[in-house]
């Protein structure tokens, strides 16, 4: 027998009481087939206090962040405790620009498949979260799912499907139209990554507990549809590294998945029966690294780590 998360430690994973300080770094990335080997990690966000969420944007050019900079007033919204806007750090000029300006805090930043606009979990004034959209200029603010809350991430399937984690007991992935604001729900206890895979598909967590501990599993959602156009539902791919309570995960173009743990990065591939350590994270000056991602053609990776 398995059980599900408690839903006050769900909510604690998606919203704790203080943003921790957290810097992005970026480092070079070498695939040699399937030898893994990073540069320099250089500190691009600098900045005291959090620092966090990377995503690339589609070319390459930059990445997306979430940040609380150049914030002297209480909290802006109930949800977080300090206001985070969205940011820009364009690698040519090395230089951050402020995406949102508002009363309200915006999270994981992406940009949508139409290319034109950016996603964000908003954190509203009555504490509410929920999908909304940005222009690329960070104006023009939009709810995209009015009634599916409270959200804690998501990842783009397609230009009108998206992969949510919904904050309840347990906490739930659901697969959302953003015409019709229809939802299903297809699978439950689940972890904070979402990413959408080179496959096309999208990848999560699923966390359980069982009398031995917990049970952390890779999976993935079925990418074909049942005849209602209904997701067919998930499949397991690999247990997570030993000691992984609820890790982020991401994917190179080749297919790897990557993940931090205890000072290191391991792989996996399909076909792989483990994880296999890659990259000592200790030795290149980085601890408590949480949160990865890869760039669209996978020479650069963006850690977030404690501050140096």
């Amino acid at each position: 027998m398995t059980r599900i998360l408690p839903l006050a430690l769900a909510l604690a994973l998606v919203r704790p009481q203080a943003p921790p300080d957290t810097e992005i770094y970026l480092a070079t990335l070498t695939n040699d087939a399937g030898k893994l080997s990073l540069g320099t990690p250089v500190d691009v966000t600098n900045s005291p206090g959090y620092d966090n969420q990377p995503s690339f944007t589609p070319d390459g050019a930059a990445i997306l962040f979430t940040s609380v900079r150049g914030v002297s007033a209480p909290a802006r919204g109930r949800g977080a405790a300090a206001g985070t806007d969205i940011y820009k750090y364009t690698f040519a000029s090395k230089e951050i620009a402020r995406l949102t300006d508002t009363p309200e805090s915006e999270y994981s930043p992406t940009v949508m498949p139409d290319g034109r606009h950016l996603s964000v979990i908003r954190v509203e004034a009555d504490g509410t979260q929920r999908l909304w959209s940005f222009g690329l200029d960070g104006k023009e603010p939009a709810v995209l799912l009015p009634d599916i809350k409270p959200v804690g991430y998501h990842a783009w399937i397609d230009q009108y499907t998206v992969a949510l984690f919904v904050l309840g007991e347990p906490p739930t992935l659901r697969v959302a139209d953003v015409r019709t604001g229809k939802s299903e729900v297809v699978a439950s206890g689940i972890g904070r990554s979402l990413q959408r895979s080179p496959s096309g598909s999208v990848s999560f967590i699923r966390i359980a507990q069982s009398a031995a501990g917990p049970v952390v599993t890779l999976e993935e959602l079925l990418k074909d549809r049942q005849s209602d156009g209904r997701m067919r539902g998930t499949t397991a791919l690999v247990p997570l590294v030993p000691g992984a309570a609820d890790p982020f995960i991401a994917w190179l173009p080749d297919g790897t998945a990557i993940v931090a743990h205890g000072g290191t990065l391991y792989a996996w591939r399909k076909g792989d029966s483990s994880w296999r350590g890659t990259v000592d994270l200790a030795a290149l000056g980085l601890s408590n690294v949480s949160r990865l991602a890869v760039s669209p053609k996978g020479d650069r990776l963006a850690l977030v780590a404690n501050p140096r």
